[in-house]
């Protein structure tokens, strides 16, 4: 399945995301190009950065193994791209905030992908 492939490169802790020779970029992964239909879909590394787009705060766990408060978040990749994902660090959030990939481990070996805060760099 090409999901599989996707979860294959989280063991590695990469996030990639799906080309099509058309130059449409996607995410999740899928077996057609959502921008011309071909087939031609490619795995590529992304730079893991990216910019909060949307953001909600969790205070009430939808299962009782769950720790809140968390929160949930679309993240717009700089490839492009959407994910949705979990924010990690101390808050407060706010939209257009850019964010740098980090990682869960998961108990089977892959890793799930969330966001941080993007270090802020100054140049002297």
């Amino acid at each position: 399945m090409i999901e599989d492939e996707w979860w294959d490169a989280t063991r590695e802790r990469r996030l990639v995301v799906q080309r099509c020779p058309c130059g449409h970029v996607q995410h999740y992964p899928r077996e057609l190009c959502t921008g011309c239909g071909g087939t031609s879909l490619t795995f590529a590394d992304t730079s893991g950065h990216g910019t909060v787009d949307s953001f909600t705060v969790v205070h009430r766990a939808p299962a009782p193994d769950l720790d809140v408060p968390y929160t949930v978040a679309r993240v717009r990749l700089a490839e492009g791209p959407i994910i949705l994902t979990h924010l990690d660090g101390p808050g407060p959030w706010t939209c257009d905030e850019p964010v740098r990939l980090g990682w869960r481990p998961l108990p089977d070996g892959r890793n799930l992908p969330v966001f941080m805060k993007e270090a802020r760099w100054t140049s002297n």
